[in-house]
């Protein structure tokens, strides 16, 4: 069964406050790192599949516009791992290998933008390599 528009929006809002997690683990988001999220969306995210927003949008692009409202109103982060991990769990069919390698391409992407990876983004890219994968 398809997932409703409603449940891909919900994931990639989820996304996005995962991948600004990402970004932020060091106490700052570069403009490196928002131009890299923004391009893997358009190039990666956009096309993979077709759900829509309530304004006729592609909603993967929702990763975006979630990732930029937290950089600006600086989010607190620390919810961000244990809710995906719960979506993950509730909506298993979302995560194809296609998109599990997609969401860790995208994050490590991220951190690669500004002089690679520190050990607070090492520990939150093996969070997310956990949740990322196959359930038995």
């Amino acid at each position: 069964m398809k997932p409703s528009d409603q449940t891909m929006i919900h994931f990639y809002q989820l996304l996005g406050k995962v991948f600004y997690s990402i970004a932020a683990i060091d106490k700052t988001v570069r403009k490196e790192e928002i131009e890299q999220l923004k391009k893997i969306v358009k190039t990666e995210w956009i096309p993979l599949e077709n759900a829509l927003n309530e304004f006729g949008d592609d909603a993967a692009y929702q990763i975006e516009i979630v990732f930029e409202w937290l950089v600006e109103n600086e989010w607190d982060l620390e919810q961000a791992i244990p809710d995906f991990k719960i979506f993950r769990k509730e909506h298993e069919s979302l995560f194809t290998p296609e998109v599990r390698i997609l969401i860790l391409k995208t994050a490590i992407a991220i951190v690669a933008a500004f002089s690679g990876e520190n050990k607070s983004e090492h520990i939150i890219i093996s969070q997310l390599k956990s949740i990322l994968q196959p359930l038995n």
